[in-house]
């Protein structure tokens, strides 16, 4: 099978495609045929403890193969799933994975789309639900609100019944609006001069926004953040895979409740291609993947 490898830590010069013996799936693991492979920018810097490595931690694809105490995936499922960052991804033809993982991929989607979700969403919902704490009726400011993880959280936190204030460039402020935000604020404008005090701060971006958002933040307010550690008081966290929440996502994905986020497809052969775009300054919202099949 063919397998996209970062042999020496680098860039996307440094990733090689290989032959590879196709993995056999051990106990409670499945091994899925891999449809499509999501990248996030970024992420050829988080293995290099560990080379060499596959990339790409976001798949859709089907069900091939499950191996001795598998229950409730069975071989042709059409499945979705993030995978843990301390083993290799799955830019590869086939991947063999925990069943846990695996969740019945949107039906409204397709195998590109669907593999563009688990990360930034459920980044998303982790941020704004398990360690914001936000609820309905609550006021939540979310800074880099047109991006992959902003995007999710502000029809997340829409959907749930909250007042949704976005932060993004001048040239996304459209987009935020048609996601489902209350109010979008220009980033390069001091938006604490022009928000009210929210319950929330949803941090995407890091840097001045992140550090200036506590003067907008109410008397017990949370601030959250994935890019960088905020102030004292505050949490940072990396996402976690969580089959119940990615059931939840796929069911809003269903219903039409949640926008997929747009995608740029690259054939696996053209990996380092892939790679290289999503590291592009300036480059459109939206998620690059790779076309496994």
């Amino acid at each position: 099978m063919r397998v996209v490898r970062l042999r020496e830590p680098g860039g996307p010069e440094q990733l090689a495609l290989e032959e590879a013996v196709r993995p056999r799936p051990g106990p409670v693991e499945a091994l899925v045929r891999v449809h499509a492979a999501a990248i996030t920018r970024g992420e050829l810097e988080w293995p290099v403890d560990r080379l060499p490595a596959i990339p790409s931690y976001e798949l859709s694809g089907v069900v091939e193969e499950v191996g001795p105490g598998v229950a409730g995936v069975a071989v042709g499922d059409e499945v979705f799933a993030l995978t843990p960052f301390d083993r290799d991804g799955v830019a590869a033809d086939y991947t063999a994975l925990s069943a846990e993982l695996l969740v019945a991929r949107p039906r409204a989607l397709g195998h590109a789309e669907s593999a563009a979700i688990p990360l930034p969403a459920l980044t998303a919902w982790q941020g704004l639900f398990d360690h914001g704490q936000l609820g309905a009726g609550e006021r939540v400011l979310i800074h880099g609100a047109a991006g992959g993880v902003g995007g999710f959280a502000v029809q997340l936190a829409r959907g749930r019944g909250a007042h949704v204030i976005g932060t993004a460039s001048a040239a996304t402020l459209g987009l935020v609006s048609e996601l489902g935000a209350h109010e979008a604020v220009d980033a390069a404008t001091r938006f604490e001069d022009a928000v009210e005090p929210v319950d929330v701060v949803f941090d995407t971006a890091g840097g001045e926004r992140l550090r200036r958002s506590l003067a907008v933040l109410r008397t017990g307010g949370r601030l959250v953040s994935v890019a960088e550690e905020p102030p004292a008081g505050g949490v940072y966290f990396i996402v976690e895979p969580n089959r119940d929440q990615l059931r939840s996502l796929a069911r809003l994905a269903d219903l039409g409740e949640l926008r997929p986020a747009t995608v740029e497809v690259f054939p696996l052969t053209s990996a380092r291609e892939a790679f290289a775009r999503s590291l592009e300054p300036g480059r459109p919202p939206g998620k690059v993947v790779l076309a496994v099949v």
